[in-house]
């Protein structure tokens, strides 16, 4: 007896609520005896714009491969990060290899104020309002995964609370 059509596997189910952003694509030609041989590497951002964010690397021959490989990489690397409304709790600074970025609040309406691989990251978290500023190396995985640092580094103040042995009852005065 055949399966219902209408039936799906856990693997089928459609991602459409994460967001995905080529933020570089590299080509590198290596010499061979008949000529050039390209090959390419693509950074991939992907987040639910919720709170979870991811970057992935792929290789391949071609360009729309390498690309496929980046999002199965970014999909499987999404880690969750800490929102404050539509901005981030606290000013945080991130490193990574050479990358450093530094992460400030903004009040709302002020928008991403950002460039490149920061404002992908960003974008992909679900932080509407945030100033940012790359510090460090320009390199483009570094910064990303810079970015990705920071906003692992953040504590909402309930966190902070539990951490130091208050209740979120507590007021700060």
């Amino acid at each position: 007896m055949a399966e219902p059509r209408h039936r799906r596997d856990s693997h089928d189910k459609p991602k459409s609520d994460l967001s995905e952003k080529v933020v570089f694509i590299n080509r590198c030609a290596k010499v061979v005896k008949g000529g050039r041989r390209f090959s390419f590497s693509a950074l991939i951002v992907t987040g639910n714009r919720a709170g979870s964010v991811g970057c992935g690397f792929g290789k391949a021959n071609e360009v729309s491969e390498a690309i496929r490989k980046a999002s199965e990489s970014a999909k499987k690397a999404m880690k969750k990060v800490a929102v404050h409304q539509a901005t981030i709790p606290h000013e945080v600074i991130g490193e990574f290899g050479g990358g450093r970025v530094l992460l400030r609040p903004a009040s709302p309406g002020t928008g991403v104020i950002a460039g490149g691989g920061v404002r992908a990251v960003v974008e992909a978290a679900g932080i509407r309002d945030v100033l940012a500023k790359s510090l460090g190396s320009s390199n483009h995985a570094n910064v990303v995964k810079a970015t990705i640092e920071a906003l692992r580094a953040l504590r909402n103040r309930d966190e902070i609370y539990k951490l130091r042995g208050f209740s979120t009852a507590v007021k700060a005065q």
